[in-house]
């Protein structure tokens, strides 16, 4: 859920209703906190505020913020602790246990499989579908994910550990973590036990990206999969998020198409132009990583280049071995003259690649928080969820500059600001007998 950037709606100090109602949400949530924890959690006098954002998908969320770190975040009425709480009180949720190189993929945005899921000897914990829970790994009782349980205890013992776990909604090291003060987990030391492995690695949900992590293994106690035992310490590499390594590409790779590469280069291979190109166009002090960003793989990044910008083409000139045979230097800048047809084309193709139509009623839109920020007025951000297709593009018109294009044989066509008056000729009468023309909205200026 926040694996990318968040919308923040508004940022208050809590009201004393507000703060007596929160504590006696948090205690009916997690009664095993103490009357003292629940003191500390949500104080009588400390500063702790409200902060209502919009995530990356249009799903409204609350924030409860305490000391500038967010201590708790409510979803459709459901209150659930942020890493930073259960740092600090890590036995509030029942905690199911992974492989510390699982958590790269849940950092990313994966959902936690069962056969990722390592059972002790005391087995899994006791939770039904939906129930809150918490994620850690073998090494550290730290949770480093919160999410809900997509079945029951006794569902994944009978699924014979397979299929979704939990369904993770906020992981150390994603945008919610990156609102605090970006502590590191702390040393949570594992109870004594013997380990038992259910599956491997493999039980993640696919298409997760994430961070490098490292492994220092200390003993062979409890090997795991891969050689990991259930002494290794782990430790993330804070790498820079998918979101800047995607923008550091993007920007590499449009230097590299104007300063370093030449028609006469062309066909170029795909691997040539990122080793000897892109990457002498990477800003210094910054390194080029492409298995950190959200495509992961060249082909991809140069596919959407070309699918969705148009900027290169990619043909398979030999086996197995891409080149890119064709460069667009004339792409349009950001700017450019659009006719209403494009702009109507461009929003529609945008809804639809983002699943914005409303399924019950195909002749509305949900609006997401980038159409929120750019076609509501800030009275209607409560208010409107959804537009009608012809409501959504008539915003879209008029929130764009208008402007006239004109056009002579032979010459490039001069474009202006605004839209431009027609030119109204009539004709009067002077005098007795003498009839005059007269021009309205005439600008000889406009013209050469």
């Amino acid at each position: 859920m926040f694996t990318k950037a968040f919308r923040v709606k508004s940022n208050t100090v809590i009201k004393g209703s507000d703060r007596r109602k929160l504590r006696a949400d948090v205690s009916a949530a997690f009664p095993s906190l103490s009357a003292d924890q629940l003191g500390e959690l949500v104080p009588n006098k400390e500063e702790l505020n409200i902060v209502k954002i919009y995530a990356h998908k249009g799903d409204a969320v609350t924030l409860y913020v305490l000391q500038k770190s967010p201590i708790f975040f409510q979803l459709e009425k459901q209150l659930y602790p942020t890493v930073y709480t259960l740092w600090r009180y890590a036995d509030i949720l029942p905690a199911f246990t992974t492989w510390p190189q699982v958590v790269q993929k849940l950092i990313g945005g994966a959902d936690l499989m069962l056969p990722g899921v390592v059972v002790s000897s005391t087995g899994l914990p006791d939770v039904h579908q939906g129930d809150c829970c918490a994620i850690s790994v073998v090494s550290n009782r730290a949770p480093v994910a919160v999410g809900t349980a997509a079945l029951s205890s006794s569902e994944m013992i009978s699924s014979a550990m397979k299929g979704k776990g939990v369904n993770v909604l906020h992981t150390y090291m994603d945008q919610l973590w990156a609102f605090g003060d970006k502590t590191a987990p702390p040393v949570i030391p594992v109870a004594d036990g013997s380990v038992q492995v259910e599956g491997g690695v493999e039980g993640l949900d696919s298409g997760g990206e994430g961070k490098e992590e490292v492994m220092k293994c200390e003993g062979e106690e409890s090997e795991g999969p891969r050689g990991f035992t259930a002494q290794c310490t782990l430790t993330l590499i804070l790498n820079p998020f998918t979101e800047q390594m995607d923008s550091l590409l993007f920007q590499c790779f449009l230097h590299a198409l104007k300063i370093k590469v030449k028609k006469s280069e062309l066909p170029l291979l795909t691997s040539t132009f990122l080793r000897k190109h892109m990457a002498a166009c990477c800003p210094k002090g910054k390194h080029l990583d492409i298995k950190k960003s959200s495509f992961k793989k060249l082909s991809k990044f140069l596919q959407c280049m070309q699918k969705e910008h148009s900027l290169v083409r990619v043909k398979e000139l030999s086996k197995g071995v891409d080149s890119i045979v064709e460069v667009d230097w004339k792409n349009p800048e950001k700017g450019a003259v659009l006719q209403a047809s494009e702009v109507r084309t461009i929003i529609t193709d945008y809804v639809k690649r983002n699943d914005l139509v409303l399924e019950s009623n195909k002749s509305y839109v949900s609006i997401n928080p980038v159409l929120c920020d750019c076609l509501l007025e800030k009275s209607e951000y409560q208010d409107v969820e959804l537009l009608k297709w012809e409501d959504l593009l008539s915003r879209v018109l008029s929130r764009m500059q208008a402007c006239h294009q004109l056009l002579f044989p032979g010459q490039v066509p001069v474009v202006r600001k605004g839209q431009v008056e027609p030119i109204d000729i009539n004709v009067a009468s002077r005098g007795s007998n003498k009839k005059v023309s007269q021009g309205l909205h005439y600008e000889p200026d406009r013209f050469p």
